[in-house]
């Protein structure tokens, strides 16, 4: 077989149904497989940044490793964000590139560019082809290397005379890597440890990060909480892993956290963080966070633990695996419900007086549509069951704070990158992922126009996605930080011409809608769910709306602004 042909009939055999992607001289011979392979679907993006969000939103919501496929050079360059978006949220992508013929690597030959360089610092391991030989092994192992252990980003990089080359096919059934074997099952003694300090604890909370959703830990992770009553808090990337509208929930903790959520971190007296990496969004100061308590740290990745706050209990293995372990030894110690709901009854109350004083809140204007109303009415008439994607800034932060959600895998964001222009693109691979199932991005009108052009791509595909677009003429997080902390100087954020989204919409063969009136919200959003074909929304909200509560960069997450 050629080259090309052992790359497509792997690509089946380890069960690829869909590729991302977009064709150049240096993957003419892979395309021309695909196109004898109907086993495989291939969307044709506008865009290969396009393609790499989209296979990370494939990925993202249906739990299967996505694939982007790309020509060489400038092909290659553009999935650098795309890249760098998965790696940060540990997102099982395969990015397959084209490479100039062997001989003319080094040589600065048209359109060779250093991939495998560029991207080493933002991938979990990355390959250039050197052999036929070698191809299926390696493409084995790129597989085995995305969706293990802590999942992420591998690029391999195929130079285009062993695409064309002939080998002897083989498939490697097994594959061992002498250097990567990622820890599942966690240490019994580091559990029990865990379990003794829960029991002693008189204020505990527990965090949940992404981890618990890439393993599939949220019935475990629920489990636990009901049985032990613990305040459960979640990290963006952690929103969904556990019901957003359950009693014990306090949503979202960090900089445009709850102040319920923030407090109770700062006054608990045992931490149990689940997936979660500590990022500096989430502990703000770190000296100042949690600073009462012990904390037990669950993570499959070794490197995570101990980086950024100290922990006090370490423990290396699956999420799902580590809280079934958890789950096991408390209901063997068989202390009944009862028992935890009076052990922290006090710290219970304490925290209803939090939510109590500030909850989640906003000031209605008959003037103005206010962001927050949009997505609490979305919330309300999707029942919480769509599949949300967000772009990033302020619209994101209003998503995670008022739509409360219920189930993991439904909300697709950038969240460690915060990459401007990834919610469209994702939104179409979560939507050819989960075809039965709506899908809605969530936009900013900066962010939207930054990959507009899959507009296409979606309408090519007949996907009947959803874009809602706030829009308050400004790039709105960064006038908010103006705003605050800069006297009002709006340097260069303000909008002076942006695109009629309707007409838009329109010259892509989708239906566009405008509303901006606050009367006009629930009629216009349950006409855009009604519709089965893309449709834009485009609201337009008051212009200066800002997201609150917010924790200023390098203060405590208890130094909260909170109107």
């Amino acid at each position: 077989m050629t080259g090309a042909k052992i790359l497509v009939e792997i690509l089946k055999r380890e069960g690829v149904e869909v590729i991302f992607g977009y064709p150049g001289g240096a993957v003419i011979d892979i395309y021309d497989e695909l196109y004898k392979t109907p086993e495989i679907k291939h969307v044709l993006v506008r865009h290969e940044q396009g393609a790499a969000h989209a296979a990370d939103g494939y990925a993202r919501s249906t739990g299967k490793v996505g694939v982007a496929l790309v020509t060489s050079g400038p092909g290659s360059t553009n999935t650098v964000t795309g890249i760098a978006t998965a790696y940060m949220d540990s997102i099982p992508i395969i990015v397959l590139t084209g490479q100039v013929p062997t001989k003319l690597i080094g040589n600065d030959a048209f359109q060779e560019v250093d991939i495998t360089g560029i991207t080493r610092p933002i991938t979990k391991h990355n390959f250039l082809i050197k052999s036929i030989e070698s191809l299926p092994k390696i493409l084995k192992s790129a597989f085995y290397i995305a969706k293990t252990g802590r999942p992420g980003p591998v690029l391999i990089d195929i130079p285009k005379d062993i695409q064309q080359a002939k080998g002897e096919f083989y498939y490697p059934e097994q594959i061992q890597l002498r250097s990567y074997n990622p820890i599942y099952e966690p240490h019994i003694k580091q559990v029990e440890k865990a379990y003794t300090l829960l029991e002693e604890a008189e204020r505990p909370v527990l965090l949940l990060g992404g981890g618990v959703i890439n393993s599939g830990a949220s019935e475990e992770a629920t489990k636990l909480a009901e049985l032990l009553n613990l305040p459960v808090t979640m990290t963006l990337m952690g929103l969904g892993s556990f019901p957003g509208d359950h009693e014990q929930s306090l949503g979202m903790l960090g900089m445009h956290g709850t102040y319920y959520a923030n407090m109770a971190i700062a006054h608990c007296d045992v931490l149990l963080a689940v997936g979660a990496r500590f990022d500096d969004r989430v502990t703000g100061k770190v000296d100042a966070f949690a600073p009462g308590a012990k904390i037990i740290h669950i993570d499959i990745d070794p490197s995570s633990i101990q980086k950024n706050v100290k922990v006090h209990i370490p423990i290396v293995g699956d999420c799902k695996r580590t809280l079934t372990r958890l789950l096991e030894i408390t209901k063997n110690v068989g202390k009944p419900k009862k028992y935890w709901k009076e052990r922290f009854k006090e710290w219970w109350e304490q925290i209803e007086i939090w939510k109590k004083r500030y909850p989640l809140s906003y000031k209605n204007d008959p003037n103005y549509i206010k962001p927050q109303f949009v997505i609490e009415k979305l919330y309300e008439l999707t029942k919480g069951k769509a599949i949300i994607a967000t772009e990033v800034g302020q619209n994101q932060m209003w998503t995670a704070q008022y739509y409360k959600f219920k189930y993991p895998r439904t909300l697709i964001t950038s969240g460690g990158l915060g990459t401007m222009g990834f919610g469209f693109p994702a939104s179409i691979g979560a939507q050819i992922g989960n075809p039965d199932k709506l899908v809605i991005d969530i936009a900013g009108d900066g962010s939207i126009q930054m990959n507009i052009q899959e507009l296409a791509t979606a309408m090519e595909q007949k996907l009947p996605i959803k874009i809602v677009i706030l829009n308050n003429g400004y790039l709105g997080m960064v006038r908010q930080w103006q705003e605050l902390f800069y006297g009002k100087r709006y340097s260069y954020v303000k909008f002076h011409v942006l695109p009629d989204f309707v007409k838009l919409a329109e010259a892509y063969g989708a239906v566009g809608m405008k509303i901006n009136k606050p009367q006009e919200v629930e009629p216009a959003l349950k006409k855009m769910l009604e519709m089965n074909t893309l449709v834009i929304l485009d609201i337009h909200i008051a212009p200066e709306e800002d997201v609150f509560p917010m924790v200023p960069a390098g203060k405590a997450t208890t130094e909260m602004i909170l109107v």
